[in-house]
C-alpha cells in the first residue's frame, strides 16, 4: 500500500533507471528527485527538472538527503538543508551544463573551454566543502572562490546577478528592498570597479650570477632606492653565492627569496629602483695569482639596477636577466648605481658581455595578511621579510621594533708613514655596558642571520674611502642603555703574508645620559690611534674619551684639528625609545614641577610618532597633572588632550584609536576628571558665538567623541567608588552642556561664516557621542538629547551653506546608530528626521544624502514585521514622504543626464536608491495605510493627481534601463510591489472616477501602465530556463495573468465609458494578447468582442475597430510578437480555458455576426501571411521565398483589405528586396505600382517613409526618374522609353524646356542602347509547390519563374532545392493527386516552359533588327506552353513513333512576366 513519506522527501539518483515497467519513471544518474509516497522498497515521485511527469522507481537507486518542507501537502516544496552555497552551486552547474553544450554547437570555442575549466574548478571546491575537513578561515576562502567563479560564469553566460550576504544567496523576502538594492549594487560595482590597493610588496628570488670570470664566492645585496632623493627606502636583502654563482644554501629558500614589504603607492614610480650590489670575497686584485695570500677581502665586483615601474605591467613572476656593470675607477663605487641610473657612461662599463644576474621579480598587491592567504606556498616554503627603512605609512599598535640602522659613509685617513695610500677595512662590533660583545646583533641584511661583527669592503690604496654600506643593529630595548658601537680600522697588506694591521678605532654610545638615544643624522667620529696589540677589551678605558667631533668641548683643539675622521649616519626605528628631550621632560614632570607649564606648551610641537609611542604614559601624565592641580593647569591639560585626540584622526596614526579605547576602558583612573572636562568644554562652547577666531574651538569640537568618552568613564569610575554620589549634579551639568550646544547650533548666519563652520565641525562628531551617553543615560533620555539637539538646527538654510550637507550627514549617522535601531527611541527621533528630510526633498537639495538616510530607515523594516509600532512608523513616513518621494523620482528621471561620468553615476545611484525606498515603503503598506492615505485627499483633484503621479512613476520603474540587465531579482520584487499597489489603487479608481465622475486621463494612465507591465521582458517566463521559471512561479506566480484579470475586471466596470477607449486601446490590448500565455489570452480576447459590440452600437459598424486591429497587428507581428497558436485564438471553435467561450462563438450569437465573422476571417488570413512574412525575414540572404511572401502580403492589403498605406509600405519593402538581389527590372515594376496610384496634380503630400513633404507632381516625377534608372540597369529600355515620353509631355506642358531637353536626350540614349548593346534571353520554368509543409503563400500553388542570366534548368532546380532544403524534387511532369497536396511534406515539381509572345506583328515583320525582336520575345508574356510526349494506345515495338503523341499545355498567368516578382 502506498503511504505518503514523512522524512524521505528528497534524494539524488545513484544509477540510471530506464523506467520501462508500468508507471515507471526514467531516471538519469545525478538527477534530484522529490519523493511523494513509498511502498515496499519503491518510491513514487518526480524529477525536479520535470515536475509534471510523476512515476515510480526503486528506493535502492536513491541516496536520501535531509530537506526542509514548505507548504506541506499537495503543493509542498522541498528545500535541501545543506549549505546554501552547495545548493546554489548544484543548481547553477545544472543550468550551465545545458548552456555549455550550446556553446559548442554555436562554435564559441574559447568560452566553451574557459567555462569547462571553471566548472571543474567549482566541482573540486564543492568536494572540499562537502568533505567538511576545512578550517573556518579556509572554508571562508573556498566559499569566496566559489562565489567569485559562479558570478564570473553567470556574467559570461548572460545570467542573472545573484544577491549575496556572507557568500549565501539572499531571499528578497527576508530583507528590506533597500538592503536588497545595496547588495545588488555592491555586487554590480564590485564587478565594474576593483578597489585600488594602497599597500604593495616586492617578491625577489635570487637565482644565479652568470659570468665567465667567477671563481670566488660572492655576496649579493638588494635594496630599494629612491633616485629622486638619493636615499635607500628599504633594508638590504643579503644572499651568499658560491664559486659557481648560485646560492650557497639552495635548500633554504628564505636565504634566496625575500619580500620587500609595505611599499606605498607613491613608491611605485619610475625613479624608484631595485639596486643590486655584488661583492666578491677573495684576493685584493681580481687577476692576482692564486695562493699568494690566504687572507680574503671583501672587494667590489659589480652593480645592476631595474626600475620598479617596469614590473607594474606584469602580473606574473617574471624572470629577469640584469646587466652587471663595474666602475672605471674604484673610488666611484659608492655612487655606481646613481651613475647607471643617470647614464653617466664615462664612469662605468659592462662587467663582460656574458655577465648577467638571473632574478625573479614580482609585485604583489594588498595587505600582508591578504598576501599570506593568497600566496600560501611562498610562506610555507620560506621567505625572508625585508622591511622598509622607518615605519610604514600606517603605524600599527603592538608593532614591536627597535632597529638602529648605521651607514658607514666615508673615512678620512693619513698615510701613516707609507709611500702609498692605505687599503682600509672597517670592522664593526656592538658591546654592552660591561664591554662584552653582543652576539648575533650585527646584520648585513635580511636573508642571513645576524653575526657578531661586520667587515666593510676594501678599496685599493684609498685614504678617503667612501663605503655607503648600511648595517642593521636590532638591539633589544633593555640592552640599549650603556651599549656602544666600536669601529676598528685595519690596513690590509697585499704582501705575501696578507696581514690586517689595526691602526685606530672609533666608538659611539647608543644612549645619552638623560635617556635620549643617539640622534638621527650624520656623526663625525674621532679616530683614536692605537697599535695592533692595543687592548680594546677593557672598554671602560676608552669610553671616557670624546667620541664625536660635534660635541667636543672648546679646549680640546688637538682632537678637533686631527684630519682623521669617520662619518656615519644613524637612523633609529623604535617603538619604545625616544630621541626627544621635551617628551622625556613631560613624562618626568614630578621631578621638575616648575617645568610643567613649559612641557605642556611644547607637547604640541613634538612629532606625532613620538607621542603615540608613549601614548599611555603621556595620558597618565596629563590626568596626573589634572588631578593634582586642576585649577592651574586644567585648560592646558584639556588642550593637550585635544591635541592628542586629534593626532589620532591622522591616517598615519588612526590605528592607535583602539589603544586609546583600551586605555580609557582599562587604565584610565581619573575619577574626578569629568567635572573639569565638562567645565572646560562648556566654557569653550559658551564662547563660540562671540569668539573672533574659531580655529582652536573647532579643534576642541573635533575631539568631542573622545572627550565624552573620558567624561563618561570618569563618571562611571566615580559612581563605582562612591556608590553613585552626586548623580543629580552630573546630570544637571550634562543638561546645561547640551543647552549651551543647542544655543550655539540655533545661531543662523548667512554663507560660510566661522560660526557655521564650527557648527559643521560639531555635527560631524556628534553621532559618535550617542554610544557613550548610553552607558549612563537611558535610551529615551539619549533620544531626547539628540532630538532636541537636531531640532535646534534650522530646517532649511541658504543653498550654498556648508552646514546643509553636514546636517544631513549627522542625521544619516543618527539613523544608522544604536539609538535609532531601538524601537523605543526610534519613535522619539522619527518626527525630527522626517521634518528635515521632507524639507530637503521638497527643495530637491542634497538628494544623495537623503537617499542614504531613507535607505537606512527602511533597511530596519522587514517585510514580515507587522508590529503596531512599525505600522505607526510606516503611517508617519507615508504621510510625510510618499508624495514628495514620488515627485523626487519623477524629477530626477526626467532631468537631462549630466555630461560627466562621475556625476552621471551619482544621479543613477540616487535614482536607484530612491526607487528602492519607494518600493520598501509600498511593500510595507497595509489596507489600513492605503485607507488612511486615500482619506487624506480632501478633493477629487488631489486624488486624481496622486494616481496619475504614482502610475507615471510605476511606468518609469518598469523601463528596461531602470536597473542593469542582469538584475532580474530586483525587477521581480519591483513588479510584485507594483501589482500589489495597483490592486489596492484600482479600488479607489472604481469608487471615485466612474459614472458621472469619470476621468479619462486617470483610466487611460491605468490601462497604459497595465499593458506595459504585462509586456515587460523580465516577466516573459517562456524564455526562462525550467529551474528559473519554477522559482519565479513558486515565489510570485504569473504576474501577467494577475494583471490581465485586473484589466478585464476594470474594463467590465467601465460600462458605456468603454467607448472612450475605442479604438485607442485596441493596439495596447492586442499587444497583451500576443503574449504566449494561454490564460492571459483567454482573459483578454473577450474584450475585443466587447469593443466590437460597443462600436456597433455607436456607429452601426466597427470599421474603426477593424482598421486599428489590422494596423496594430502588422506592426506588432513585424516586431516578432505572436506565434502559431495565436492565429487560432480569433478563429478557434474549441472552448478556451475559463468561463469565456471563443471569440468566434460569441460573435455568432450577435445580430452583426456576418460582418463580425468576416472580420475574424480577414484577421486570421492576415495573421497567416504576417507569420509567414516574419519567418521568411528571419533568414539571411534575399531569396525567392522572401520576395514571394512580400508579394502575397502586398496583394492581400490591396485586394482584400484595401489598406492603401500598408500596401505602399510593402511596395517599398519589396522594392528594397529586389534592389538587394539586383532584380532591377522587377524593382522598376514594383515601384511602378506606387507611381500608378499618383496623379500629375499639385495636391500636397505629407512626409512619408523616406519621401519629404512635397506635391504629388514632384513625387510622381521623382518616381518616374527612379523607375527609368532601374529599367535602364535591368536592360528593359523599351519600358523606360514609355516613361521618358510621359515625363517629356509633362515638362512640355509646363514649358520646362531645360528638363525636356534632358529627357529627350535620355530617351535617345535608351534607343542607342537597344541597338548597340547585347541582351540575353532568359529561360522560364514552371514550379509547383505541393504539400502542407510549405508556407501559406506557396502551399499547393503553381508559378512560372523567370531565370537569371545564363541559368539553365539544372542550375535553377538546384537553387530552388537550396532555398527549400527539406523539399523532395518530383521526377515526373504529371499533375499530382490529392495525396501529394495533403501530405505533411514539401514536393517541388520543376520543368522548363516556352514563352508565347503577344506582339506577333513585330516579330513577323521583315526588316526589324534582332536586337528589337529579342525584347518582345521575352517581355509582356502572359502565356507559356509546355509539350509533353506520350504514347497513345499500345506502344509499337517496331516503330515507336507510330503511337507517339505530343500533349501541349498552355499556361496563362494572372500577371505578365516580367512583373513585380520573378515568379508569377
Amino acid at each position: 500500500m502506498w503511504i505518503p513519506t514523512e522524512h524521505e522527501k528528497y534524494g539524488v539518483v545513484l544509477a540510471s533507471f530506464r523506467g520501462t515497467l508500468q508507471h515507471g519513471l526514467s531516471l538519469e544518474i545525478g538527477d534530484t528527485v522529490q519523493i511523494l509516497e513509498k511502498c515496499e522498497g519503491w518510491y513514487r515521485g518526480f524529477v525536479l527538472k520535470n515536475p509534471n511527469a510523476k512515476g515510480i522507481f526503486p528506493a535502492s537507486y536513491i541516496h536520501l538527503k535531509n530537506a526542509q518542507i514548505k507548504n506541506k501537502g499537495q503543493f509542498e516544496t522541498v528545500i535541501p538543508t545543506e549549505d546554501t552555497v552547495i545548493t546554489e552551486m548544484t543548481s547553477t552547474l545544472r543550468d550551465w551544463g545545458a548552456m555549455w553544450k550550446q556553446l559548442y554547437v554555436k562554435n564559441e570555442g574559447d568560452l566553451f573551454h574557459r567555462l569547462w575549466h571553471v566548472m571543474n574548478e567549482i566541482l573540486d571546491l564543492r568536494r572540499q566543502v562537502l568533505v567538511g575537513h576545512l578550517t573556518h578561515d579556509r572554508m571562508k576562502d573556498v566559499k569566496q572562490h566559489i562565489t567569485a567563479r559562479l558570478d564570473w560564469g553567470n556574467e559570461q553566460l548572460g545570467l542573472d546577478l545573484v544577491p549575496r550576504k556572507n557568500f549565501s544567496m539572499v531571499d528578497p523576502d527576508d530583507i528590506s528592498v533597500t538592503e536588497l538594492y545595496k547588495l545588488m549594487e555592491h555586487r554590480h560595482r564590485k564587478k565594474e570597479t576593483p578597489v585600488p590597493v594602497s599597500t604593495h610588496h616586492l617578491f625577489v628570488h635570487m637565482k644565479s650570477l652568470m659570468s665567465s670570470n667567477l671563481g670566488e664566492e660572492l655576496e649579493v645585496f638588494f635594496y630599494i632606492y629612491d633616485s629622486r632623493e638619493s636615499r635607500p627606502l628599504s633594508e638590504r636583502f643579503f644572499v651568499r653565492l658560491n664559486k659557481q654563482g648560485v646560492p650557497k644554501s639552495p635548500e633554504k629558500t628564505e636565504r634566496q627569496c625575500t619580500l620587500f614589504v609595505d611599499l606605498g603607492s607613491s613608491d611605485l614610480r619610475k625613479d624608484v629602483y631595485i639596486v643590486v650590489h655584488i661583492i666578491r670575497i677573495g684576493r685584493m686584485g681580481a687577476g692576482e695569482k692564486k695562493n699568494v695570500c690566504s687572507v680574503q677581502y671583501r672587494r667590489p665586483f659589480g652593480c645592476a639596477v631595474v626600475s620598479i615601474a617596469d614590473l607594474l605591467t606584469s602580473d606574473c613572476k617574471d624572470d629577469h636577466l640584469l646587466k652587471v656593470y663595474t666602475c672605471n675607477t674604484e673610488s666611484d663605487w659608492y655612487q655606481i648605481h646613481d651613475n647607471i641610473i643617470r647614464k653617466v657612461n664615462s664612469r662605468y662599463n659592462l662587467s663582460g658581455s656574458n655577465t648577467g644576474l638571473a632574478v625573479s621579480l614580482q609585485l604583489l598587491h594588498g595587505d600582508i595578511e591578504q598576501i599570506r592567504r593568497e600566496y600560501m606556498a611562498l610562506f610555507t616554503r620560506g621567505v625572508s621579510i625585508t622591511k622598509k627603512l622607518g615605519f610604514s605609512e600606517v603605524i600599527m599598535p603592538g608593532e614591536m621594533r627597535n632597529d638602529l640602522y648605521v651607514t658607514l659613509e666615508r673615512g678620512e685617513f693619513e698615510k701613516g708613514g707609507k709611500s702609498v695610500a692605505r687599503n682600509v677595512e672597517v670592522t664593526v662590533y656592538v658591546l654592552d655596558s660591561d664591554g662584552q660583545m653582543l652576539k648575533n646583533y650585527v646584520c648585513a641584511g635580511s636573508g642571513e642571520p645576524g653575526g657578531d661583527e661586520y667587515h666593510s669592503f676594501v678599496l685599493y690604496h684609498n685614504n678617503s674611502p667612501r663605503w655607503m654600506e648600511q648595517i642593521k643593529l636590532p638591539i633589544p630595548v633593555d640592552m640599549f642603555r650603556g651599549s656602544h658601537v666600536r669601529f676598528e680600522f685595519r690596513h690590509c697588506s697585499t704582501k705575501e703574508k696578507g696581514e690586517k694591521k689595526l691602526f685606530g678605532f672609533s666608538f659611539v654610545p647608543l644612549m645619552q645620559e638623560d635617556g635620549r638615544t643617539l640622534p638621527d643624522g650624520t656623526h663625525e667620529l674621532i679616530i683614536h690611534k692605537c697599535e695592533e696589540n692595543a687592548n680594546l677589551q677593557d672598554s671602560a678605558r676608552y669610553l671616557k674619551l670624546p667620541f664625536s667631533k660635534g660635541n667636543l668641548p672648546g679646549n680640546n683643539q688637538a682632537a678637533k684639528s686631527s684630519k682623521e675622521s669617520l662619518w656615519i649616519t644613524s637612523f633609529l626605528c623604535s617603538t619604545k625609545l625616544t630621541q626627544n628631550g621635551d617628551m622625556l621632560d613631560l613624562l618626568k614632570w614630578r621631578a621638575h614641577p616648575e617645568r610643567i607649564n613649559d612641557s605642556l606648551t611644547k607637547l604640541k610641537e613634538i612629532d606625532g610618532s613620538e607621542i603615540v609611542k608613549f601614548l599611555q604614559d603621556t595620558l597618565d601624565t596629563l590626568f596626573g597633572i589634572l588631578d593634582e592641580n586642576s585649577q592651574r593647569y586644567g585648560l592646558k591639560v584639556f588642550d593637550c588632550l585635544v591635541h592628542i585626540i586629534n593626532l589620532l584622526q591622522d591616517s598615519k596614526f588612526q590605528h592607535f584609536k583602539p589603544v586609546m579605547d583600551t586605555y580609557i576602558e582599562s587604565h584610565f583612573a581619573g575619577a574626578l576628571s569629568y567635572r573639569d572636562l565638562i567645565k572646560v568644554l562648556k566654557w569653550y562652547v559658551d564662547r563660540i558665538v562671540d569668539a573672533e577666531h574659531q580655529e582652536h574651538i573647532q579643534q576642541v569640537l573635533k575631539a568631542t567623541e573622545y572627550i565624552f568618552k573620558y567624561i563618561i568613564q570618569s563618571r562611571r569610575l566615580f559612581s563605582r567608588a562612591t556608590g553613585g554620589q552626586n548623580e543629580e549634579e552630573f546630570r544637571c551639568c550634562v543638561h546645561e552642556l547640551f543647552m549651551s550646544l543647542r544655543f550655539f547650533l540655533s545661531q543662523e548666519s548667512k554663507g560660510a561664516s566661522p560660526v557655521t563652520q564650527t557648527q559643521a565641525v560639531f555635527l560631524r562628531t556628534f553621532p559618535a557621542v550617542y554610544s557613550e551617553l548610553l552607558k549612563i543615560f537611558s535610551v529615551r533620555e539619549v533620544a531626547n538629547f539628540v532630538r532636541e539637539t537636531l531640532g535646534s538646527l534650522p530646517v532649511l538654510m541658504h543653498a550654498d551653506c556648508p552646514l546643509e550637507a553636514v546636517k544631513l550627514q549627522c542625521i544619516a549617522k543618527t539613523v544608522e546608530s544604536q539609538i535609532y535601531t531601538n524601537p523605543e527611541s526610534r519613535c522619539i527621533l522619527l518626527p525630527v528626521v522626517l521634518r528635515h528630510l521632507q524639507a530637503h526633498m521638497q527643495e530637491q537639495r542634497d538628494l544623495v544624502m537623503c537617499a542614504r538616510i531613507l535607505s537606512s530607515m527602511f533597511s530596519l523594516i522587514r517585510k514580515d514585521n507587522a508590529d503596531l509600532a512599525v505600522s505607526e512608523e510606516v503611517a508617519m513616513i507615508v504621510e510625510s514622504l510618499l508624495s514628495v518621494l514620488l515627485r523626487t523620482i519623477l524629477e530626477i528621471t526626467n532631468r537631462p543626464q549630466p555630461a560627466g561620468t562621475a556625476l552621471r553615476l551619482q544621479y543613477q545611484d540616487v535614482t536607484g536608491e530612491f526607487v528602492a525606498c519607494l518600493l520598501a515603503l509600498l511593500r510595507q503598506m497595509t489596507d489600513k495605510h492605503y485607507q488612511q492615505l486615500l482619506e487624506r485627499f480632501s478633493t477629487k483633484d488631489d486624488l486624481r493627481d496622486f494616481l496619475l503621479q504614482i502610475f507615471t512613476v510605476f511606468r518609469i520603474l518598469i523601463r528596461p534601463e531602470m536597473f542593469p540587465k542582469d538584475w532580474t531579482v530586483m525587477r521581480l520584487v519591483t513588479n510584485n510591489v507594483i501589482i500589489t499597489t495597483v490592486l489596492y489603487l484600482s479600488d479607489a479608481l472604481r469608487k471615485n472616477f466612474l459614472n458621472e465622475k469619470f476621468d479619462y486621463k486617470v483610466w487611460d494612465s491605468y490601462f497604459f501602465l497595465s499593458v506595459i507591465f504585462i509586456n515587460q521582458p523580465c516577466l516573459q517566463l517562456e524564455g526562462f530556463s525550467p529551474s528559473k521559471k519554477k522559482k519565479v512561479l513558486e515565489k510570485y506566480g504569473d504576474m501577467r495573468v494577475m494583471m490581465g484579470c485586473e484589466i478585464f475586471s476594470m474594463w467590465q466596470n467601465l460600462g458605456e465609458h468603454k467607448l472612450n477607449f475605442i479604438p485607442a486601446m485596441i493596439g495596447p490590448f492586442l499587444e497583451v494578447t500576443l503574449v504566449p500565455q494561454p490564460d492571459l489570452r483567454n482573459v483578454m480576447i473577450p474584450i475585443f468582442h466587447d469593443m466590437m459590440d460597443w462600436e456597433q452600437r455607436r456607429s452601426g459598424n466597427f470599421k474603426q475597430v477593424e482598421a486599428k486591429l489590422i494596423d496594430k497587428l502588422d506592426s506588432l507581428m513585424s516586431d516578432g510578437k505572436g506565434d502559431e497558436t495565436y492565429r487560432e485564438l480569433f478563429n478557434s471553435i474549441i472552448p478556451l480555458f475559463g468561463p469565456y467561450p471563443s471569440l468566434l462563438k460569441k460573435i455568432e450569437r450577435e445580430t452583426w455576426r456576418e460582418s463580425g465573422i468576416s472580420l475574424i476571417a480577414t484577421v486570421t488570413r492576415l495573421m497567416e501571411r504576417l507569420l509567414d512574412y516574419r519567418d521568411c525575414m528571419k533568414l539571411g540572404e534575399v531569396d525567392g521565398k522572401k520576395i514571394g511572401c512580400t508579394v502575397s502580403l502586398l496583394n492581400f492589403y490591396k485586394t482584400e483589405l484595401n489598406k492603401e498605406e500598408m500596401y505602399i509600405r510593402y511596395i517599398h519593402k519589396l522594392y528594397d528586396l529586389h534592389l538587394k538581389a539586383q532584380n532591377y527590372t522587377e524593382a522598376s515594376y514594383t515601384l511602378l505600382l506606387y507611381d500608378e496610384l499618383l496623379e500629375w496634380s499639385e495636391r500636397p503630400l505629407r512626409e512619408f517613409l523616406n519621401y519629404p513633404m512635397q506635391s504629388e507632381w514632384q513625387r510622381k516625377e521623382y518616381l518616374h526618374l527612379t523607375i527609368i534608372q532601374n529599367f535602364d540597369r535591368g536592360k528593359c529600355w523599351e519600358n523606360g522609353i514609355i516613361l521618358c515620353r510621359e515625363l517629356a509631355d509633362q515638362y512640355e506642358a509646363y514649358y520646362d524646356y531645360r528638363n525636356l531637353s534632358k529627357m529627350r536626350m535620355m530617351e535617345a540614349s535608351l534607343y542607342d542602347k537597344i541597338m548597340d548593346q547585347q541582351r540575353l534571353e532568359p529561360e522560364f520554368f514552371r514550379v509547383g509547390f505541393y504539400g502542407k509543409k510549405f508556407p501559406f503563400f506557396l502551399r499547393n500553388k503553381e508559378f512560372v519563374c523567370r531565370g537569371h542570366d545564363y541559368e539553365r534548368l539544372e542550375a535553377f532546380q538546384q537553387r530552388m532545392l537550396n532555398e527549400f532544403p527539406h523539399a523532395i524534387a518530383m521526377q515526373h511532369v504529371n499533375q499530382p493527386d490529392d495525396t501529394i497536396f495533403q501530405a505533411d511534406a514539401q514536393y517541388l515539381q520543376i520543368y522548363a516552359v516556352s514563352p508565347i509572345p503577344e506582339s506577333q506583328d513585330v516579330l513577323q515583320r521583315d526588316g526589324v533588327p534582332d536586337n528589337i525582336k529579342s525584347f518582345y520575345k521575352v517581355n509582356h508574356i502572359w502565356r507559356f506552353r509546355y509539350d509533353r510526349p506520350f504514347h497513345k494506345g499500345a506502344k509499337d515495338k517496331e516503330n515507336e513513333f507510330k503511337s507517339l503523341w505530343v500533349e501541349r499545355t498552355t499556361l496563362t498567368l494572372i500577371q505578365s512576366l516580367p512583373g513585380i516578382s520573378r515568379c508569377v
